[in-house]
Parts: structure tokens; C-alpha cells; sequence
């Protein structure tokens, strides 16, 4: 089967969207099928490039969801995006947040095959669609299939776009993260802390830096805070590294390869993810638990569908600092619940198999061919 996965985002730039379609292509083409990626990127150097990546355009950033997006505006790409899909002739065609400018509409008024749609936002509010809702109908009708990546994604696309979704969750390689090995310099008798994500307002840094910092006049000289995303951080966490003299105990790794990534879940002790909403899934959750790490969560909708409180991690109330640090304090005191909650996070993953979620989309796929095929007959 000749299948296109059709992104709005900048393929180079880390994301839980790319990634998604990147293991997504790797698994399909394991099974054998012919699988190619549209989507606008970044010059990368020859070496770097995807030889299954058909490129559309350079990307700009544009806020969204109180992140930034880094998408093709070009109405210069839409007549080449044409003839690609003409010459292509895939035999399906999955456009990732199909709503999105200008890749995935184009490509939804451009297809002639089986077209599907899966939907990973969830921004808390619904602006996005109100406005656009009139304009966007017509895309929306060419879609086969509805896919959302979680209850969250699926309400709020749904209350302006009803139909028969089906979640179909985002997937986790755990040999990846299992099978990894620490690195060197964090093994010393701290416990260290991990936090992952890009450097955002939203994904609450500056809470766990608070909780953090009380966090060393309890356990001086046993705690380190590593934090690994792409960014820089604002003013404020500037401000509380500085005046609580933190700067020693918080390592900021930056944007790390895919590569090496799971090196520094293995070498952490507690996951800690402290978002303060607009989370669609928490892949991190998912990697956290694949390197058998306890989590320590924000208590949002998007972290609540994957942990259960007590069960695979701890959920603290948002921006609630006391909460945070009571959770954190509560399993740094206790290497055994640690140890409880990583064994049943470790086996919850495997329902989140990159193996499993790709065969459940390709039935998918089946099914939704099927139905076509009916309805055409």
C-alpha cells in the first residue's frame, strides 16, 4: 500500500506531531508498505535528509496554543502539492491536524483517495474553530476517517466538526527507552529529577523551579533538577535560579538528539511534568514510564487519560506549588513506592506500542476503504 502522511509542521523541529508520523513511517515500512511524508522543513545538510520526506516549503513561527507552530504560509506551494499528489497516486492519504494551514486543507481539497484525518491539539479554548468553522466545512467533508489521540483532542474538535472519531492513541517505542543506557556524569548518589519539554510558558517550568528550590533546604546536597527541551527560559525563571542560588543543582541539557534522549530518562529517578494545560496526551508520560520512572504530574485532562493517581504516578493540582513538592517529597522519602509506581507504569506502556498503534491504524485504514468502496458502489 502506497500511504502519505501529511504534516503542517516543520518536520526538523521536535514536536509530538513529527514525531508521531516518524515512527509512524518507520512501522508501516516494516510491514511493507511504500510510505512518503509531505510536510515544509528546514534546509537541513544533504547527509541529513529524509529520502521518504517530500518537502513543502520553509516553515515560519506562528503562535498557537500558547506555543509556537512552525508552519508552510506559502500559497506558492498549492499548485505543486497538486501535481504531487497526482503523480503520487497513494492509495491513502493521512493528513495530521487536517484543519491546519496550508499543507494539510490544500492536500484535503486536492485528494482522490481514501483520505483520513487524525487530530492531536487540545488548545482549552475553542477559537480556533469558531471563527474559521463556515470556511472549513468544505475540507472537513473530504475526510474517510476521524481519528483524535485522546477523549481531550476529540471533545473539543468535535463540538464544531461532529462525527465518528476513533482514538487511536499516540504510540511509544519502550525498547528504545528501556534499553538505554545512564550517562556517567549524573551516577553519584543523587537523586536526580527530570523534566522534558520544550521551554514554554505553558509546560510550567517555573513551578517545578519554585518547588524545586524548597526542595534543596529539605534534602541539601541529594537533589539535581535536569531539564531537556529546546527554548530559552523567560525572566522569571531566570529570577528564581538566581535568587535561590540554584544554579548549581539545575542542569539544562538544551534540545537533545533523538538519540540520546533516552539516556537521560535512564539516568533520572522522578519524571516530573508540570504543565499547566493544553496537553492533547503527554507523550513524555509515556517515555517516562517505558524507562520505568515514576511520574510526578500536573492533574490536566491530557496527563489524567494516561495516569492514573497512585497507580503509575502522582497527580498534583495545577500551579499548585505545595502540591508539587508534597508529591516529589513524598516519593524522594520512599524508594519503594518508586519502585511500586515505575513497575506499573512499565507495563501499562506496552498497550502503546508503536507495533500496536500502527496495526490498529492500518485496520483502520481497511476499514474505512471498505466502507468507501460501498458507499461508491
Amino acid at each position: 500500500m502506497k500511504i502519505a502522511l501529511v504534516s503542517p509542521y516543520d518536520f526538523y523541529w521536535p514536536g509530538g506531531v513529527t514525531a508521531h508520523i516518524s515512527h509512524l513511517a518507520s512501522n508501516f515500512r516494516l510491514l511493507g508498505h511504500d510510505v512518503k511524508i509531505l510536510a515544509p522543513a528546514n534546509d537541513q545538510n544533504e547527509s541529513e535528509q529524509d529520502l521518504n520526506l517530500i518537502r513543502l516549503g520553509r516553515p515560519v513561527p506562528i503562535p498557537s496554543g500558547a506555543s509556537i507552530a512552525r508552519v508552510s504560509l506559502s500559497f506558492w506551494l498549492i499548485p505543486r502539492l497538486k501535481n504531487i499528489l497526482n503523480e503520487q497516486m497513494f492509495d491513502v492519504i493521512h493528513v495530521h491536524e487536517p484543519l491546519a494551514p496550508l499543507i494539510p486543507i490544500s492536500t484535503l481539497m486536492f485528494s482522490k483517495t481514501l483520505t483520513i484525518g487524525t487530530f492531536h491539539a487540545f488548545h482549552g479554548s475553542n477559537w480556533r474553530y469558531m471563527g474559521s468553522n463556515f470556511l472549513l466545512k468544505k475540507p472537513f467533508s473530504k475526510l474517510d476517517g476521524l481519528i483524535a489521540v485522546s477523549e481531550p483532542a476529540k471533545n473539543q474538535v468535535e463540538k464544531f466538526f461532529p462525527g465518528k472519531y476513533r482514538i487511536i492513541a499516540n504510540g511509544i517505542d519502550k525498547q528504545r527507552f528501556s534499553k538505554a543506557k545512564p550517562l556517567e556524569k549524573f551516577n553519584d548518589n543523587k537523586i536526580n529529577i527530570l523534566f522534558v519539554g520544550r521551554l514554554e510558558k505553558r509546560k510550567g517550568l517555573k513551578y517545578l523551579l519554585q518547588a524545586f528550590a524548597d526542595l534543596r533546604w529539605i534534602f541539601p546536597n541529594k537533589l539535581r533538577l535536569i531539564v531537556v527541551g529546546p527554548g530559552t527560559i523567560d525572566s522569571l525563571c531566570h529570577q528564581i535560579l538566581s535568587e535561590r542560588n540554584m544554579r548549581e543543582d539545575v542542569v539544562f541539557a538544551g534540545s537533545v538528539t533523538e538519540k540520546d534522549l533516552p539516556k537521560y530518562y535512564k539516568s533520572s529517578h522522578i519524571y516530573c511534568s508540570p504543565s499547566i494545560g493544553k496537553e492533547s496526551f503527554g507523550i513524555v508520560l509515556l517515555e517516562a514510564m517505558a524507562a520505568r520512572l515514576p511520574i510526578v504530574a500536573s492533574n490536566i485532562e491530557g496527563y489524567s487519560n494516561v495516569v492514573t493517581h497512585g497507580q503509575e504516578g502522582l497527580l498534583f493540582s495545577i500551579k499548585d506549588i505545595k502540591s508539587l513538592r508534597d508529591s516529589l517529597i513524598l516519593l524522594i522519602r520512599n524508594p519503594l513506592l518508586r519502585e511500586s509506581l515505575s513497575k506499573r507504569g512499565n507495563l501499562m506502556v506496552e498497550r502503546y506500542e508503536w507495533s500496536v498503534i500502527s496495526r490498529e491504524i492500518l485496520d483502520f485504514y481497511e476499514e474505512k476503504s471498505i466502507e468507501k468502496a460501498k458507499l461508491n458502489g
